[in-house]
């Protein structure tokens, strides 16, 4: 996955639309680093940060992509906005849900709770799920339920309810000249 101020496929790219390598050095340095607390966390107890840096960048390249990306008015942008963001993520979620909820269910016999957060998930309300059974996130317990890692996506997928809204009535996300300004200095 590399990243771009655009973040869609189109044959027409923004002028602004240009690779950016050190994005994903920083998206590398932060999967290594959630990985390495996964495994041990005496090596880097503050691995977790990772997923900050994650939230992080995924802020930077959405907004960015939304500067680039004119829009004719607020219909064409929140729908433009929501249907680049159902491509890129209900596909991969889909097929990592219903081919790990099989898994599940051949090897473990009671399974009810990691396919309830596997469920959930593909809504972006997994968090909302896990919080409403008060898991702890670093409890023992959770290293059973393959999907409680599945948090962080639904933080990000309910930051992308609110988020194009904000842009939009900012002024940023028309374009309009006084938009432009309060963004740019």
């Amino acid at each position: 996955m590399t990243a771009r101020y655009s973040d869609t496929h189109s044959n027409t790219p923004s002028k602004q639309s240009r690779y950016r390598p050190e994005i994903d050095g920083l998206r590398a340095f932060a999967v290594v680093a959630v990985i390495i607390n996964h495994f041990n966390k005496d090596i880097l107890p503050g691995g977790y940060l990772g997923v900050d840096i994650f939230f992080v960048i995924s802020g930077y390249v959405i907004t960015s992509s939304l500067f680039g990306r004119p829009s004719k008015d607020f219909k064409d942008f929140i729908s433009g906005f929501y249907e680049r963001r159902i491509k890129r993520l209900v596909p991969a979620l889909s097929v990592f849900v219903l081919i790990t909820s099989v898994a599940i269910c051949l090897l473990k016999p009671t399974a009810g709770s990691s396919l309830r957060t596997g469920l959930t998930s593909l809504f972006g309300l997994s968090n909302l799920y896990l919080l409403k059974q008060s898991t702890d996130y670093f409890a023992q317990s959770t290293e059973l339920n393959i999907f409680t890692h599945t948090w962080s996506l639904g933080v990000e997928e309910q930051f992308y309810i609110l988020f194009p809204f904000l842009i939009w009535f900012s002024g940023y996300g028309g374009q309009t000249k006084n938009g432009l300004a309060i963004f740019s200095s």
